[in-house]
């Protein structure tokens, strides 16, 4: 059971409102992280905004996007996060065996080097805020500036999803999307 209630559209500050009202038009789902942070006006739209850009604008591919994202989640103990990112995981190539291997990666043959080195960095990263120079200089070895920015937002948003989900204790939905287009509409 949450923490704090969940707020409805009716609910929800003007503001809120909109964004609810455009997600709804472009077929997205309005899930109860949304309607958990929907709670905090002020911070709503910028979240939303930065989810958003790291999901479907960013250069960083995809697929290792959501192997960190998977990854946190695990390191966090974030069932929700875990639950949501099953479709985008899917979608973007990760194979089953790497979902199932994810939080053991280290002993597993399911990953190539690249995405070692990037599960290695995001371990780092998020358990300790900082990466040890020879994960750094292994991780430009494979993604450019760019990329390497955009995973680091992406372990720092994640990692913050994570420490919003579980301490709020906010419930994976009862009806899991069976897609990424589900999720974000087909606005995606």
């Amino acid at each position: 059971m949450p923490r704090i209630p969940y707020l409805e559209k009716e609910q929800t500050a003007p503001e809120v409102r909109e964004i609810f009202d455009k997600m709804e038009a472009r077929g997205a789902r309005v899930l109860n992280l949304y309607k958990m942070l929907a709670n905090s006006p002020a911070a709503f739209s910028s979240f939303v905004r930065l989810g958003n850009s790291l999901l479907q604008k960013a250069k960083l591919d995809a697929r290792l996007r959501e192997l960190a994202i998977l990854r946190i989640a695990r390191l966090c103990g974030s069932e929700y996060e875990w639950a949501q990112h099953m479709p985008f995981a899917r979608d973007v190539g990760v194979t089953e065996q790497q979902i199932k291997d994810v939080g053991d990666w280290q002993h597993s043959a399911a990953f190539d080097e690249r995405d070692k080195v990037v599960l290695q960095y995001v371990d780092e990263v998020t358990k300790n805020v900082q990466a040890v120079d020879a994960t750094f200089n292994q991780l430009k070895r494979y993604l450019d500036n760019t990329s390497i920015v955009e995973l680091t937002l992406s372990i720092g948003f994640w990692g913050m999803v994570a420490r919003v989900l579980v301490p709020l204790q906010v419930e994976v939905e009862k009806d899991l999307p069976t897609s990424s287009k589900e999720l974000l509409g087909r606005g995606k």
